[in-house]
């Protein structure tokens, strides 16, 4: 890794706040277009996307925790709302008795698969659409590195 100067404060702070507000504004938007054509919160999606790529369409719930951002009680209680709507089913984890499982069902994938192209055209109209290729590299690059730090530190 390359050295690293120290940015003025002033700097940093404002790529900071920047990137806060950004998000912020960028999840508001995607949120609103999720509830208003799909009635989908998009923390929902979120799950139904985590589960639809894990092996199995299945996770144990503190991967799937830590996977959407939310803590263990947080996504307990998004799960029973989003198991009573049928799109997900908890069940005793296959490899360890005592741990629980959150499996993506039939009607959950097709709640995905009609949420997607609402959170894609979201995702290209209010962020990839505004960056040329060297700006998307960049992005990603720094971003990596962040959560790589982050991870790193537990």
């Amino acid at each position: 890794m390359a050295t690293r100067t120290r940015l003025p404060q002033r700097t940093a702070l404002q790529a900071w706040r920047a990137f806060l507000e950004a998000h912020a504004e960028v999840t508001r938007l995607l949120e609103a277009e999720m509830m208003e054509e799909r009635q989908l919160p998009l923390a929902w999606y979120d799950v139904l996307v985590q589960l639809a790529e894990a092996p199995r369409g299945r996770l144990r719930m503190q991967e799937l925790a830590r996977r959407v951002l939310l803590s263990k009680s947080g996504l307990t209680r998004l799960a029973d709302r989003m198991e009573q709507t049928g799109y997900l089913r908890r069940q005793a984890c296959t490899t360890d008795g005592r741990g629980v499982e959150a499996v993506l069902t039939p009607a959950g994938r097709a709640a995905l698969r009609g949420a997607a192209p609402v959170h894609m055209r979201g995702v290209y109209r209010h962020f990839t659409s505004l960056l040329n290729e060297d700006d998307a590299t960049a992005v990603a690059l720094v971003m990596e590195r962040v959560r790589d730090a982050a991870r790193a530190k537990g």
